[in-house]
């Protein structure tokens, strides 16, 4: 499986949340506590906007994040208001730069940790629903891929929830056709570099670990004496795979079979059910 960040808010250093976290993400490539696996080695990527363009630029790699020096001169350099960071544990694809999250299309970026368990039986099935006009932007081999544009295919640029909910949907369905009884295994981050939403749900109803941060008034509060926090603007926040320090109170998880979304404005938190496309 693998670990994810997402952060949107007042505009940070890379380096900030990647390497200076006492459980960065950097740490937890190599030493996860609530991932399937301890070492996340298996590739990485990161995704910003820079506010001055609609699209994300994606820098993505093979090798470990926590030995790659492009990473570690990128975090220290480029800042942005929006991001998202991804480690990699392959599931059987192939490491290669085209399998590394976060996936784009167009304003869109997506990331996944988990899995849809017997992809190999219905990839075809899959790849064949997706709009042509898309097809050809599949670069990879990947479940997380797929899904992505499934997504795209059924309506995300109108309704993320919705899109999402009907691709879970449509692979538990084919699943089902294949004899899987439970099909899909997923935390996802989607964003159009506005807005970012954050999913929680597993057919088996025991889905991998989602945490987001507290309110930054709320950790004001708490905390008086934690400098960084008096930079940050009531609007940040962070979604995370596992939390990124023990400081009490910073971090809540994600019920099970949920979505949350961070926007301008007040944040929520739903239900998630998926739907027939």
């Amino acid at each position: 499986m693998c670990r994810w960040l997402a952060y949107s808010g007042t505009p940070l250093l890379l380096d900030a949340l990647l390497y200076k976290p006492a459980h960065s993400l950097i740490d937890q490539s190599l030493h996860s506590r609530m991932g399937v696996e301890t070492t996340n080695g298996d590739g990485f990527g990161v995704g910003w906007y820079t506010g001055e363009d609609a699209t994300p630029a994606v820098m993505r790699d093979i090798g470990p994040a926590w030995n790659n020096r492009t990473l570690r001169e990128i975090a220290d350099h480029v800042r942005s208001p929006l991001f998202f960071a991804h480690i990699r544990a392959s599931t059987g694809t192939a490491v290669q730069q085209s399998n590394c999250h976060p996936f784009r299309h167009g304003r869109w970026m997506w990331m996944h940790n988990g899995a849809i368990s017997g992809f190999h039986l219905m990839r075809r099935d899959l790849c064949m629903l997706v709009d042509p006009a898309l097809f050809a932007d599949i670069e990879g081999t990947t479940d997380s891929e797929v899904m992505f544009y499934l997504a795209v295919t059924l309506g995300l640029d109108q309704d993320p929830p919705g899109a999402v909910a009907r691709m879970v949907g449509v692979v538990e369905r084919s699943g089902h056709e294949h004899g899987v009884e439970f099909p899909m295994q997923m935390t996802v981050a989607v964003t159009d570099g506005e807005r970012v939403w954050a999913f929680r749900y597993s057919s088996q109803g025991a889905s991998r670990s989602l945490f987001y941060s507290s309110r930054v008034d709320t950790l004001r509060t708490l905390h008086p004496d934690v400098s960084y926090l008096q930079d940050l603007s009531e609007e940040t926040r962070l979604i995370v795979s596992e939390p990124l320090s023990d400081l009490p109170g910073a971090w809540n998880e994600v019920p099970e079979s949920s979505y949350g979304v961070v926007q301008p404005g007040a944040d929520g938190m739903f239900h998630f059910t998926p739907q027939p496309a």
